[in-house]
């Protein structure tokens, strides 16, 4: 038996709770600082969550829904991306890693929003680093995995057809 559209939209806020929670712990119990791709793919991961839980608590019907399919594919393409570019910088060799650049507090303090996006998409040093894996994968390959398996999971709960 399938989950109800609800529930599998619980499910995917269930699930970005959860690599929400593993965020914070790598950043507060291992102590590994995010670099601010990392800031922008939790972004992803809430904008995600906040769809699914919009969808689940709302329960619409079919029009309704892919609506929430739709938006929450983009925001998982969206989180995607920057997941792919920051698991591409990783992959660099290592004279072609972009030099360190400023904090994000520091340039959202300093810059404009528009550069700061432009900046910190094109990533830096400290985004290049590799400091925890799993598998064999970084952590921006799992967070990409995740936002393929939410963005396709929330299309397939959201866009099909329940049964009465």
């Amino acid at each position: 038996m399938f989950l109800s559209r609800r529930l599998g939209n619980f499910s995917i806020f269930a699930v970005c709770l959860a690599l929400m929670g593993f965020a914070l712990y790598a950043q507060h119990g291992l102590g590994l600082e995010p670099c601010p791709l990392c800031v922008f793919q939790r972004v992803g991961v809430i904008a995600v969550g906040l769809v699914a839980l919009l969808a689940a608590l709302h329960n619409p019907g079919i029009v309704g829904s892919r609506v929430y399919a739709g938006a929450g594919l983009l925001a998982a393409a969206a989180g995607g991306a920057v997941s792919a570019r920051h698991a591409w910088l990783q992959n660099l060799p290592p004279d072609q890693v972009p030099a360190c650049g400023p904090g994000l507090d520091y340039m959202l303090d300093s810059f404009p929003f528009t550069q700061v996006l432009r900046k910190v998409l094109s990533g830096s040093g400290e985004c290049a680093e590799v400091v925890w894996s799993f598998l064999g994968l970084s952590m921006p390959m799992w967070v990409l995995v995740w936002f393929v398996a939410l963005g396709f999971g929330g299309l397939w709960w959201n866009w099909r057809r329940e049964a009465n």
